[in-house]
């Protein structure tokens, strides 16, 4: 029988299940992808949600509240770092220990049919799963419109993103992770801090040369032609990566499978990004799908700006929104 219901749909993906394969061997590694979706599957019906269908190393749920939804996505990335953290003393796999999750909601008119979901809201959500960060949870403009008030602070928009398949953009808002660090200040020394926040960024790759100011963000790099800065190249993913604009600064968030890489200034060490991020500052050079250096794959050079300061440096370039 079919029934046609507002819902909250729910995708969530386990990132770093291939290398387990790679280490583990395919019995194992099944079994331990099996056991972690199980576990996270729990936090479904523990939130009064219903598990439409396991997904090899994900699932699909749907929710009759955006509050129920957004609490069961935050309990499974409770679960997974409770169960990353567990295996650590134990001695697990480095494998095992690099899981994270992307979790991604949408609401609207779902058809309900022989056990399955469909509509909008499903492919928007499927969908939103590619802009996702590391363990990022995304959520629609309709999704965060119906939770209470408190829990509307969690969130941060990140404006409107093209999504794969769909003509008009959706509105987009990230979950901010607690107590999170910045990855470029806890692992490669102190970022550099300006007394004045910066006022947009400025990307060449070729002679494609663009600047973009704060109230164009996000960005999404990548093949696309859908993507705000497009790079026809092979190597690069469809939406390869995201800058975006929080807390006075330019953060950088990998979204591809062969990952993102930065170096700073003209040396330095190469960070690489796997659905992480990492705060871009002064100026440097971006590899997508490898290292910068060594002429492997598409570089593109970044440099944050103060305007003011800026001014022949402007002129010559392709501005984004100015």
């Amino acid at each position: 029988m079919t029934h046609i219901r507002e819902r909250t749909v729910l995708f969530a993906d386990l990132r770093g299940s291939t290398a387990l394969f790679e280490t583990l061997g395919n019995a194992e590694a099944t079994s331990v992808v099996t056991h972690t979706v199980g576990q996270i599957g729990k936090a479904v019906s523990d939130c009064s949600g219903m598990l439409i269908k396991t997904l090899g190393d994900g699932l699909m749920a749907v929710f009759d509240s955006p509050r129920d939804g957004v609490k069961s996505a935050i309990r499974m990335h409770e679960i997974l770092e409770r169960m990353v953290a567990k295996g650590r003393p134990q001695g697990s796999s480095p494998s095992l220990r690099a899981l994270r999750m992307q979790v991604a909601l949408a609401r609207g008119e779902v058809v309900e049919m022989s056990g399955d979901c469909f509509g909008d809201a499903v492919n928007v959500a499927a969908r939103l799963l590619d802009h996702a960060g590391d363990n990022e949870t995304l959520v629609t403009a309709e999704v965060l419109a119906g939770l209470p008030s408190t829990q509307k602070l969690r969130f941060r928009s990140l404006d409107r993103i093209t999504v794969r398949g769909r003509v008009e953009p959706v509105h987009v808002h990230v979950l901010d992770k607690p107590n999170q660090g910045d990855p470029i200040a806890t692992q490669f020394g102190e970022v550099r801090q300006d007394s004045v926040d910066p006022d947009g960024i400025r990307l060449i790759w070729l002679d494609l040369d663009r600047v973009f100011d704060i109230a164009t963000m996000p960005i999404v790099l990548g093949r696309s032609v859908q993507a705000t800065y497009c790079i026809t190249d092979g190597r690069v993913s469809r939406s390869h990566a995201r800058i975006d604009w929080h807390g006075g600064s330019f953060s950088l968030t990998d979204l591809s499978y062969n990952g993102t890489y930065v170096r700073f200034g003209g040396a330095g060490d190469i960070i690489s990004l796997r659905r992480g991020s990492c705060t871009l500052h002064g100026s440097g050079i971006i590899g997508l799908g490898g290292s910068p250096i060594g002429g492997g794959s598409p570089t593109v050079s970044f440099e944050v700006l103060h305007f003011a300061d800026t001014e022949p440096l402007l002129s010559g370039a392709s501005r984004g929104s100015l």
